[in-house]
């Protein structure tokens, strides 16, 4: 069920754009054209269906923004629109807790106001780490951080903030203040950091006094993504935050395309091959290869056409990731598949192969009006005398023994 966000506006030009907008977003918009309206319609919802609020700063029975300071009461996090923002009410609004605000000068505000929704959802999964000595400083950044929905964590020096790292997959970035941390400083904390982390995986912030411009340098050349001088104001914190989490998103939707393979999703060739050569430099006990081929597949496109043999590889597809999600399972191209397992007994990778053939033979395909079966011819091999290309030897060399003994069947070498 869609969230909701409560517009509080009186143009109705603006809420229409809103409205609109949250739509677009898929989010519920719940509209109030003053005050009074929006304390009836919030009290008929259920607080905790809201999103937030988004909110004139000037409205008939409001006119110096206590609109914004119902719905902060009210627990919403709040984003203001206004139609002038001249500096004395910039600086009201920004004494307020809110999310930010946005002045309504042209259609283009509300293109980040649409980046801005969206990312109050998206930062329900994100971490961030603020390292800092002084306990006062700690807390007025997660703070700001809260309002943005990000899943915060606090350390006072540089060994609370690795195991900290170690505890949290969900750290996606690090801010650090720099000024009187104990024992190790944040260049050297930074250090340790990027032996295991790349720049596209884990974002780290230094911040600087304005009167030290040289240490900002010193957290570039280091491998920071950005630095913040002190003081700084909230706008400027947000958008550095935003701009880097967003990048980090985009890195790992670039690295997903190249991973995948395009019509079934599932790992392709390339991203396997990378996958079991980092397996095999731990030297696994135990590791097993399978190549799995569809049986007569030229016959259903033959048959039903091409159309009708993409629907049959995405629903395999479905089910090799069902059947393999505890291994490393890719399309190898064509109607082949093919599934690597580590520090398994040879009898389990069998069974789970054996599963998957099964599940396959007895699945019904329908496309359009047809109805059809599909069935899996598999090599498994257990030897690694010559790495992975070796085992895919194998693997391919039991495969053409199951296809020549009559299909529908797995042939191993052990």
């Amino acid at each position: 069920m869609p969230q909701n966000v409560l517009i509080i506006e009186d143009s109705l030009s603006s809420m229409k754009m809103m409205r609109d907008l949250l739509i677009k977003a898929k989010l519920n918009p719940i509209c109030a054209q003053n005050l009074t309206e929006a304390k009836y319609v919030f009290s008929s919802s259920s607080p905790e269906s809201f999103l937030c609020a988004i909110v004139d700063y000037d409205l008939p029975d409001a006119p110096r923004g206590q609109a914004i300071d119902f719905t902060l009461r009210s627990f919403l996090p709040t984003i203001v629109v206004a139609r002038h923002l001249d500096d004395d009410i910039r600086e009201v609004i920004l004494k307020k807790d809110i999310i930010d605000y946005i002045t309504k000068e042209n259609e283009q505000v509300y293109e980040y106001l649409s980046r801005l929704l969206s990312r109050l959802e998206k930062n329900k999964k994100v971490g961030v780490l603020v390292v800092d000595a002084l306990r006062s400083r700690r807390t007025a950044m997660v703070s700001l951080l809260r309002r943005h929905n990000f899943i915060t964590f606090e350390s006072a020096d540089a060994e609370q903030a690795l195991a900290t790292m170690q505890k949290f997959s969900i750290i996606k970035l690090l801010i650090v203040d720099d000024e009187g941390l104990p024992r190790v400083s944040g260049i050297e904390l930074l250090s340790l950091l990027r032996r295991e982390y790349k720049k596209e995986d884990l974002a780290f912030i230094g911040m600087t006094l304005l009167k030290k411009p040289g240490l900002s340098a010193r957290y570039i050349k280091s491998g920071a993504n950005d630095f913040l001088l002190k003081p700084y104001c909230h706008e400027e914190f947000f958008s550095r935050v935003m701009q880097h989490v967003e990048y980090m998103e985009n890195i790992e939707l670039i690295r997903r395309a190249a991973d995948s393979d395009f019509l079934t999703g599932l790992p392709n060739r390339r991203y396997f091959f990378e996958k079991v050569e980092t397996h095999q430099k731990h030297k696994p006990q135990r590791q097993a290869l399978a190549i799995l081929d569809i049986d007569h597949f030229k016959a259903i496109n033959d048959t039903y056409g091409h159309d009708c043999g993409d629907y049959s590889l995405k629903e395999i597809a479905k089910l090799v990731a069902f059947h393999f999600a505890d291994f490393t399972a890719a399309r190898f191209g064509g109607e082949e598949f093919c599934v690597y397992f580590a520090n398994q007994d040879p009898s389990h990778a069998h069974q789970a192969l054996e599963q998957f053939r099964t599940a396959l033979a007895t699945k019904v395909f329908k496309f359009e009006k047809n109805t059809f079966h599909c069935t899996v011819s598999i090599g498994l091999t257990h030897q690694t005398k010559d790495g992975i290309s070796g085992m895919i030897r194998l693997a391919d060399k039991h495969l053409y023994l199951a296809k020549n003994n009559g299909r529908n069947q797995i042939a191993t070498d052990c």
